[in-house]
């Protein structure tokens, strides 16, 4: 489908989500606003908290950003066993659920290669996070249609039946950013049994050949299953320079913010799209606060902006490096 057809497309289903965004309240304040999780009937906060970042910052500025997370309204919080390893669980399990956990819709995820990787990884997520059951279990990370093949075969997927079944999780999801290839494979296996899928959601992706918004989109919408956007400034990216436990390890001159687009632009560009959850990294609670506002102040974009956002960084594609967690047989 052409770029602008596709586009056009969307805004119905975009529309639709955000008609049916809600303002609401809990006894720890004002939500931020919430869409409905595909067709799980979940509504979830359209900002969550990543939880990568909660796993290598400090354990001081972990707690603080959870709590800055609560107090601006987001109710949605993403973690995975493979973040810290566990730092990231543990994180939450000592400073969000034991408070929160009626409130908060919770999510882990498994890079599990096998079935009994994937039961041990459940078993220790639920004893970090300190709860029994788990809103959102992940299939983490899928890399190719190979790599889904390999771990369908090895049984992982009958690990996540069956703890559905036993109330141990209540719902299932994928993620992966190397490929959308491998969302397409396993949407084709096993479509009608996902709640979630996560994947990069930006505008040089959409600019893109291998296009996770152009190519697993519209097959998500068709079988009703809840978008969730990650990468929005392609892991920081989108900036001059990415930094990691005070050192710079990626930098270049020509950085998609401020050299094109603002961060403001990047996070309604996703927002404009029929996503549910925007999910966004933070080590620091003011990293978490300003994405607050912008969530806060959202007014959708209309297809024509969308699509200029879209022409503006086409020229990111071709460096390469921008959307250096592609494989590097799509990037070529």
């Amino acid at each position: 489908m052409h770029r602008r057809e596709f586009i056009l497309a969307l805004t119905t289903a975009a529309s639709f989500a955000r008609t049916l965004a809600t303002e609401s309240s809990d006894a720890f304040g004002k939500i931020l606003p919430k869409r409905p999780l595909g067709a799980t009937g979940e509504m979830v906060t359209m900002l969550g908290l990543g939880g990568f970042h909660i796993g290598w910052t400090t354990e001081a500025l972990a707690e603080a950003t959870i709590e800055a997370a609560l107090e601006e309204g987001i109710r949605f919080f993403d973690t995975a066993e493979s973040y810290g390893p566990g730092t990231s669980e543990e994180r939450y399990g000592k400073y969000l659920v034991p408070k929160f956990r009626d409130q908060i819709f919770l999510m882990t995820k498994t890079t599990a290669a096998n079935a009994a990787l994937a039961q041990e990884h459940l078993d220790a997520s639920r004893k970090r996070l300190a709860t029994d059951v788990i809103d959102l279990w992940q299939i983490h990370a899928l890399e190719s249609p190979e790599d889904v093949d390999a771990r369908l075969t090895a049984g992982v997927m009958d690990v996540f039946l069956k703890a559905k079944e036993s109330g141990a999780i209540r719902h299932i999801g994928f993620t992966g950013h190397a490929s959308p290839y491998a969302h397409l494979k396993i949407m084709e296996r096993y479509g009608p049994i996902f709640s979630a899928a996560q994947f990069p959601i930006n505008p040089v992706d959409a600019a893109a050949p291998h296009s996770f918004v152009n190519q697993v989109i519209p097959g998500l919408l068709q079988q009703k299953i809840g978008i969730l956007a990650m990468k929005t400034l392609a892991d920081g990216h989108f900036f001059g320079k990415k930094i990691m436990n005070e050192q710079t390890i990626w930098e270049t001159k020509t950085p998609v913010v401020p050299d094109a687009l603002s961060m403001e632009d990047c996070l309604n560009f996703a927002w404009s799209l029929p996503i549910s959850v925007l999910i966004a990294g933070a080590e620091k609670p003011e990293f978490i606060r300003d994405k607050a506002v912008i969530c806060r102040n959202f007014a959708s974009l209309k297809e024509v902006t969308r699509l200029k956002m879209i022409e503006r960084v086409g020229r990111f594609v071709t460096e390469g490096q921008v959307e250096y967690y592609k494989t590097a047989a799509l990037r070529s």
